[in-house]
């Protein structure tokens, strides 16, 4: 299938036909990311939708905090911050 960029306003847009968007299960306003593969070609994706406890889940609550973060909770006031 061909697609044909056009102009609109200051963008460039691709239109993607309602048969491909039907077939994708897309609607037009939804939330997607786009990325480009170092070979050129362009991947578009539904955006994910995070959930907390999904998220709390992969982290290791017995991992050793960063260590610039050390430094950040012993920095002296630098203006005239209220602690």
């Amino acid at each position: 299938m061909e697609v044909v960029l056009r102009k609109y306003g200051n963008s460039t847009v691709a239109v993607i036909p309602p048969a491909v968007l039907k077939d994708l299960g897309l609607l037009a306003g939804q939330s997607m990311t786009l990325k480009t593969t170092d070979d050129g070609k362009i991947v578009l994706a539904r955006k994910c939708k995070y959930v907390l406890a999904e998220l709390l889940a992969q982290c290791d609550p017995k991992a050793p905090p960063p260590a610039d973060l050390a430094l950040w909770d012993a920095a002296k006031p630098m203006g005239q911050e209220v602690w």
